[in-house]
């Protein structure tokens, strides 16, 4: 019988450790959780401001501000429950100091991105409430013009040197998957035909 169907998910299994492996080498060995990963020093480059932990009880509110100093420029925010549980919720309303509002936004998972685009200067007023039944600890994050950001823009800083290898990980990650259900398929069609020969003779 044919063995090109197992050499092909072989080399799949293959390229899929390959890819498992260089995502383990490129988190840094320091971060044992979650919580450590986006408040590792590592990541603190990419934010222009982050605050303090704070914890909100259930039903209650936190207000952060942020003053940005640019114009016509995207500004990132983020929040991360460094203490998440199942169950957990925030309702986090945006507005600025002239009362124009920018949304409300509901953060049900660890960590939330999103990105506003601020047309001068301007004082954002972030009030987050807890909408869940547990106490919660977290932390705001603030980047102005973050793609232009040295973290991201300069291939020898230390985001960078950990995103490079986990983009070709996943390219791999893909790769050997596909490989390996070709190879899969493959040797399903050889058991047909080796199947369908017995039966003609």
């Amino acid at each position: 019988m044919k063995k090109r169907g197992a050499v092909i998910t072989a080399s799949g299994i293959v390229l899929v450790i390959i890819s498992l492996s260089i995502a383990a080498s490129a988190i840094p060995t320091n971060v044992t959780g979650p919580g450590d990963f986006f408040v590792s020093s590592l990541f603190e480059e990419m934010f222009d401001e982050i605050s303090d932990e704070i914890q909100i009880m259930p039903g209650d509110s936190a207000h952060f501000s942020y003053t940005t100093y640019s114009s016509d420029v995207p500004i990132m925010w983020g929040i991360q429950i460094i203490d998440y549980q199942v169950g957990d919720e925030l309702s986090i309303n945006i507005s600025n100091i002239f009362g124009d509002d920018y949304g409300t936004f509901i953060q049900d998972e660890p960590i939330l991105f999103e990105a506003l685009q601020i047309s001068q200067s301007d004082t954002l007023n972030l009030e987050i409430k807890n909408m869940g039944e547990n106490d919660v600890t977290i932390i705001t994050m603030f980047s102005e013009d973050p793609e232009n950001s040295e973290a991201l823009t300069n291939p020898d800083s230390p985001v960078m040197s950990m995103v490079m290898p986990l983009m070709i990980s996943g390219v791999l990650l893909i790769l050997g998957i596909t490989v390996s259900i070709i190879g899969v398929i493959v040797i399903l069609v050889d058991l047909k035909n080796n199947y369908d020969n017995k039966r003609n003779y």
